[in-house]
């Protein structure tokens, strides 16, 4: 079957200009400028999509997400937040290992591509997790299945710390040729600061604390460490949701042996926001100051940020109830980070074309995945039509995520997902998911 899109703005590879996308099956067959386009060449039985007045995009990769399956699906669950992600223009994903048994075994990690191809309905792929003494089996994945090794150099949501320094040196050695997506913060660092936070205002401090534990102090240190380690040893790393001006600091534009993530969370707000969201935004490393969170929207446009992400990360509202030790760490953000981003486009912190490039391109770049994140000739046909000057105020009805909240509620949006088109189907139209829809795995390399 073919699918034709007309009408829309294409933004791809650094153009924006109009065009029809011409879909055959799964993959985009061709894409053709109208002045060369006959109307009555299109067969009868086509489908067509007008997209007149909207954006056409590369379908989002979000490359950091937690979608808690197994083990934490009173949360969130593949097929909960895969429906999200359709709903919100995403349309592949990578997990984090953090599950329940954690993703660091070759039997885990087959369980979680059996789960996904019975529910995701976008495409999938999981990162394989890196623990103090299984670097061993780095060898024994398939570098066409997976996309990277997650290192938790911090500790934060699970128990997968890794703390040793042997440790550290036998997985940068033995992850090649995959890359290795760091959370860099430094544990010692942060308990230390903890106690003392404790000392001063008791055992659950404020939430507005929380720069102060996880500190800029404790990311910039394991940064540095992160990075000296890929260097000596060669090593392919991304810094996963950088949080501070310092760390930036740290990356070098069109750098593509050390690179850096952030997350939409970190963009989006700032230390005064607790104020009015309170652990709503309490994540790991904490939102730091208006002066980082300048400073990190600066490294969008000027090169120093590779990749933005969400870091979805949900909970119940119930498990976010208390400070900084008591209320959980993470929030949803998958179905609202592509129309989020809009606005910081709408405020001129970055470009369309930009945009698509930290989205869709860099992530398919980053990770070699394989006929997605471009929109050209013989990529499967992975899209997003957006449209601008359309403003919607976000209600719990709008929320697909199973934990049913979002720090957003309330916030009126300018731009809206129209469609999603996964490998060529429609997934995603005006407030429905198909239900029945399955991604497939990403391949790599």
């Amino acid at each position: 079957m073919k699918t034709f899109i007309s009408g829309g703005r294409i933004v791809s590879e650094g153009k924006c200009q109009e065009g029809i996308i011409i879909i055959e099956d799964e993959e985009i067959a061709d894409i053709v400028q109208p002045s060369s386009f006959d109307p009555q060449s299109i067969p009868q039985e086509a489908q067509v999509i007008d997209a007149t007045g909207c954006y056409v995009l590369p379908g989002i990769i979000d490359t950091h997400v937690h979608f808690r399956e197994p083990g934490m699906t009173e949360k969130a669950d593949i097929e909960s937040e895969s429906r999200a992600a359709a709903a919100g223009g995403v349309t592949s994903f990578l997990d984090m290992p953090n599950t329940v048994p954690p993703t660091t075994t070759l039997e885990a990690l087959e369980d979680k591509f059996q789960r996904a191809a019975r529910s995701s309905h976008v495409n999938y792929s999981f990162f394989f997790g890196a623990t103090n003494d299984n670097a061993g089996l780095f060898q024994r994945l398939d570098p066409h299945h997976v996309p990277g090794i997650k290192l938790f150099m911090g500790s934060s949501t699970g128990n997968m710390l890794v703390d040793r320094d042997e440790a550290l040196e036998r997985i940068f050695q033995a992850a090649a040729p995959l890359p290795i997506m760091a959370h860099c913060e430094d544990t010692a660092i942060i308990n230390r600061n903890m106690q003392t936070v404790k000392a001063g205002y008791g055992d659950d401090p404020d939430v507005s604390l929380h720069p102060l534990i996880r500190s800029e102090e404790a990311c910039l240190a394991s940064t540095q460490k992160a990075i000296a380690l890929a260097r000596k040893h060669h090593a392919r790393l991304h810094v996963a949701h950088v949080s501070t001006a310092e760390e930036l600091e740290l990356f070098q534009p069109n750098n593509t042996q050390i690179t850096a993530e952030a997350t939409v969370g970190h963009l989006l707000f700032n230390s005064q926001d607790y104020a009015q969201l309170g652990t709503r935004i309490k994540v790991n490393p904490a939102i730091k100051s208006p002066v980082d969170q300048f400073i990190l929207r600066q490294g969008l446009a000027d090169g120093r940020i590779t990749t933005i992400a969400t870091d979805h990360a949900p909970h119940l509202l119930s498990q976010k109830e208390g400070g900084c030790a008591r209320a959980a760490s993470g929030m949803p953000m998958v179905q609202f980070s592509l129309v989020a981003m809009l606005e910081l486009v709408d405020a001129g912190v970055l470009t369309i074309r930009r945009l698509v490039e930290l989205m869709a391109h860099n992530p398919a770049r980053l990770f070699n995945i394989r006929q997605r994140g471009f929109l050209r000739k013989g990529q499967k046909a992975d899209i997003a039509i957006v449209r601008p000057n359309s403003p919607w105020t976000l209600t719990q009805a709008d929320i697909e995520s199973k934990c049913g909240w979002s720090p957003l509620e309330g916030h009126t949006f300018n731009w809206r997902v129209e469609q999603t088109l996964c490998n060529g189907h429609t997934v995603y139209c005006n407030g429905h998911v198909d239900p029945d829809f399955i991604g497939q795995p990403l391949v790599f390399r």
